[in-house]
């Protein structure tokens, strides 16, 4: 029987949970809101659908990162991604979506009683304080923007991959959500906003998610500093390629209910943000790839994969603002200009493990200025038209609404970062980076391999008996 004692601070998570879980035992049902005239079932339909690609883009990032890290790193780096969805899961309905959509407080930010514990969700009228009134349920409308705020911090995992301490993230991602995403995503999305009231546009999150997310992957490599790997100039090889092929074809997949699905219902807006979506992705591929091969590399299955990527991030501002032929341009010119960042942080000592700033941060910023370039009010009169058509004030606009996300987001972000190193520390030992997190934080291993057995492969499970009996006999070699 194990003797080890339990701390505090281990506790705490569980008796956090369970302090919820016994609340909402007492919060009274309400019904459904009646007025069904006022929805439009293939709006509902449409979104319903939109949010489960959404949430798909979730284990769709945990296979692009799980991939890309060393083998011993997979299982860690993958659960941090899927993990959110429960963190962020309970605290959507607990205090979150109040925060990001409840009545203002000064455009700042919402009250966090207007739809604690989901109060009035279910029962209330489809509409945000301000706003016009929706065609959708209140609640499908909130289960769908809960999808974005939980791929948000997962997305911050690819930066401080392989060396946090698993409680630490979890930590990490609770202040996350409540002082970086739901202020952004109020000041951004709800009508009293002050960005929105502002005029700065962005159609599904290329501030609220990406540049949230990046400017807090940039501060955490730089707070948790260099992986001895990195120190030492050694090379680690992806774990495994096709994961991170497997990742792309789901956040692709995923980015059409993303980017589509904020026109919030089934009409020509969501058809030409789906368009747009996978114009820009395609472009960017081939963007990135075709540079890398400028630069005399060979073209990659990563290179075009992480292209695209890019491509989706850099989109996804102006996705339902600009036109078909400009997204061509998008895509190419941010997964330039996100390369040659990558390239240049390679060169640099930033430990930013999968490259989040580079692709994510400067995609989101790239993408938030190129709508004040391309936006047009053709596409989306309640849009405006952009710096090509002549508007230079709208521009200026979105300018101003990018630097002000980057900052609040570097800052606050470095905040929780250290309020977080107070509470426990954010790192792991030497010995369980050395190690590995999938063993040293889960007591899990990633189990696919090979084995060159009489001169031939075969694959193989981690510490099978199969393994065990070849390593005793002397007669395994592995790669």
């Amino acid at each position: 029987m194990s003797t080890r004692k339990i701390t505090f601070k281990q506790i705490a998570p569980f008796m956090v949970l369970a302090v919820v879980s016994v609340m909402a035992i007492f919060i009274p049902s309400a019904p459904a809101f009646a007025d069904s005239a006022q929805y439009n079932p293939a709006d509902i339909a449409w979104i319903l659908v939109a949010a489960a690609l959404v949430f798909l883009m979730t284990p769709g990032l945990a296979f692009f990162y799980g991939g890309m890290v060393h083998r011993k790193n997979v299982l860690s780096t993958m659960i941090k991604s899927v993990v959110a969805a429960g963190v962020v899961s309970v605290i959507w309905v607990v205090v979150g979506f109040s925060l990001c959509f409840g009545d203002t407080i000064g455009g700042f930010i919402g009250n966090p009683t207007t739809f604690l514990f989901f109060k009035g969700v279910a029962s209330g009228a489809p509409v945000l304080q301000g706003g016009a009134p929706m065609t959708i349920p209140l609640l499908l409308f909130s289960v769908f923007q809960l999808m974005f705020a939980i791929i948000t911090p997962g997305l911050v995992v690819g930066a401080v991959a392989e060396r946090i301490r698993f409680t630490s993230y979890i930590l990490f991602t609770v202040l996350f959500i409540l002082f970086v995403y739901a202020p952004l995503a109020h000041w951004t999305w709800h009508p009293q906003g002050f960005l929105f009231k502002m005029g700065a546009l962005d159609f599904a999150g290329g501030t609220v998610v990406h540049i949230s997310a990046g400017c807090a992957a940039l501060v955490g490599a730089l707070v948790l500093k260099r992986r001895k790997a990195h120190l030492e100039q050694r090379e680690i090889p992806p774990a495994n390629i096709p994961y991170v092929l497997i990742g792309t074809g789901l956040l692709w997949f995923g980015w059409f209910g993303f980017n589509g699905g904020s026109a919030l219902g089934a009409n020509a807006l969501s058809v030409s943000a789906f368009a747009t979506t996978n114009i820009a992705a395609g472009a960017a591929g081939l963007s990135w790839m075709f540079f890398d091969v400028i630069r005399g590399k060979k073209p990659s299955v990563l290179g075009f994969c992480i292209g695209a990527v890019v491509g989706l991030v850099a989109i996804t501002p102006g996705a339902g603002f600009v036109a078909i032929p400009q997204s061509i341009f998008i895509g190419f010119l941010a997964a330039i200009v996100s390369n040659g960042v990558a390239h240049w942080k390679a060169k640099s000592t930033l430990d930013d493990t999968l490259d989040v700033f580079p692709c994510h941060g400067v995609g989101g910023m790239v993408g938030m200025l190129l709508t004040g370039v391309f936006a047009t009010k053709t596409v989306n009169g309640a849009g405006a038209d952009g710096l090509l058509f002549g508007n230079f004030e709208f521009f200026f606009t979105q300018l101003k609404a990018m630097l002000i996300a980057v900052g609040y987001s570097l800052v606050v972000s470095f905040v929780i970062f250290k309020i977080v190193g107070l509470v426990q520390p954010l790192r792991v030992s030497d010995e369980e980076e050395e190690l590995g997190l999938d063993e040293s934080q889960h007591n899990e291993k990633y189990t696919q391999g090979t084995l060159i057995v009489a001169g031939k492969e075969v694959v193989y499970v981690a510490d099978s008996t199969i393994e065990k009996e070849y390593l005793e006999a002397g007669a395994l070699e592995t790669r």
